[in-house]
C-alpha cells in the first residue's frame, strides 16, 4: 500500500501561484464510488470521512523545472504560495507534484487557473445555491447525501446558462472564461464528488476553496455545519488576490450567505458588482431583503430570486450578460 496524494484546483495572478493538497495515510478503501446505489453509496460517502491524514509528509512542487518542498500540516494538509515568474500562459495551467515513500515517486497533476485581464470574478456557494440538498431540512439533506449517488443529485432549474453566460461574459475569444470560484462550508472530503457533479451538469469549472478536512464518523454528522468565517476569510482573500476584478457573488438565504456578502461589500465598496440570492423557503425572509436593500445603497446591483429565470434576467438588465 502506498500514500495517497490528492491536489486540488489552484490559482495564480501576475506574482503569485496557489496550489494545495492533502496526504492519507495508505489505505485498503477504494476510493467513493460514483455509481453505487443506496446502503452502497451510503458506506462509500461514510468513507470519506474516515480517512487517516499524513502529517510532515515531504511534499514537492514541480514547476519551472524546480523543485520546492514543503511539508504537510497535522490534518495532512499542503499549501504552495510561490512567486510566479513572468509567464504567458493564462488560462488552466497543468501543474505537477510529488511525494516520495519507500524510495518511490509518487505524481499527481492538477490545474490551476491564471486568468487573462478580464473585468469579471465569480464566486458562488454551493449547496442550495445550484446544487439541491435541502439544508433547511437536516434529516433530508443527510439521507441525499447518503443514499443518492451524484448521478441523480439535482441542479435548479436554468442555474447552468446563468453560470455558462457569467463565466463567459465579456469575452471576445472562445475558450477564454472568467475566473470562477466555488467557496462552500462543505469540507474537502467532498472534494471529488462536488467536481464530479458540476462536471456532469457542465457548469463552469472552478477553483474549489472548502472547509478544513473531516476524518472522523462523529465528525460527518456534522458536514456542512459550524461557523462560516471561513468563508468570509476564503473570500476576502480572493478579492484581495485579484483587486482589479469586479465581482458577482452568488448564494442562498438558507444560512449566512447574505450577511457574508453584506460585509465583504462593505469591505470593497467599488469591488462586489452585484449579489444573487436564491430564495430556499415560500416566503421571502425579511431580514434577507433588508440586507440586499443596504447593499442597494452601496452601488451593489442586488437580485433576491427564486427561479434563476429570473436571475438570468436581471444579469441582462444589468449589463452582465448579454
Amino acid at each position: 500500500m502506498r500514500p495517497i496524494l490528492k491536489l486540488y484546483r489552484g490559482y495564480a495572478n501576475e506574482q503569485e501561484l496557489i496550489v494545495m493538497g492533502h496526504v492519507f495515510k495508505p489505505t485498503k478503501k477504494k476510493e467513493y464510488d460514483f455509481l453505487s446505489k443506496n446502503l452502497k453509496n451510503a458506506w462509500s460517502v461514510i468513507s470519506l470521512f474516515r480517512i487517516k491524514t499524513q502529517v510532515n509528509a515531504d511534499v514537492y512542487l514541480v514547476h519551472n523545472n524546480v523543485k520546492i518542498h514543503t511539508k504537510t500540516l497535522s490534518d495532512g494538509y499542503f499549501k504552495f504560495c510561490i512567486p510566479l515568474e513572468q509567464s504567458n500562459d493564462y488560462g488552466w495551467v497543468e501543474y505537477e507534484v510529488n511525494i516520495i515513500y519507500k524510495n518511490e515517486t509518487i505524481t499527481t497533476k492538477e490545474s490551476y487557473i491564471r486568468p487573462s485581464m478580464g473585468n469579471l470574478g465569480i464566486i458562488s456557494d454551493i449547496d442550495d445555491t445550484f446544487l439541491v440538498s435541502y439544508t433547511l431540512n437536516p434529516f433530508k439533506k443527510l439521507y441525499y447525501l447518503l443514499f443518492r449517488n451524484v448521478n441523480s443529485r439535482k441542479v435548479f432549474e436554468d442555474v447552468v446558462p446563468h453560470f455558462q453566460a457569467l463565466s463567459s461574459s465579456g469575452r471576445a475569444n472562445v475558450g477564454e472564461l472568467n475566473a470562477f470560484f466555488y467557496v462552500s462550508s462543505s469540507e474537502w472530503n467532498l472534494y471529488r464528488f462536488l467536481v464530479k457533479f458540476t462536471e456532469i451538469h457542465k457548469l463552469p469549472k472552478a477553483v474549489l476553496l472548502l472547509k478544513d478536512i473531516k476524518t472522523s464518523l462523529t465528525s460527518f454528522l456534522w458536514t456542512g455545519k459550524g461557523g462560516h468565517n471561513h468563508k468570509f476569510d476564503k473570500i476576502k482573500h480572493i478579492l484581495e488576490f485579484y483587486p482589479s476584478l469586479k465581482y458577482v457573488l452568488i448564494g442562498d438565504d438558507s444560512q449566512h450567505d447574505p450577511y457574508l456578502y453584506e460585509a465583504i461589500s462593505k469591505i470593497f465598496p467599488m469591488t462586489v458588482k452585484a449579489v444573487y440570492i436564491r430564495q430556499t423557503g415560500k416566503h421571502k425572509k425579511t431580514k434577507v431583503t433588508k440586507v440586499l436593500n443596504n447593499l442597494e445603497t452601496l452601488n451593489v446591483s442586488v437580485c433576491y430570486f427564486k427561479n434563476s429565470a429570473q436571475a438570468i434576467s436581471h444579469s441582462k438588465k444589468a449589463g452582465l450578460i448579454s
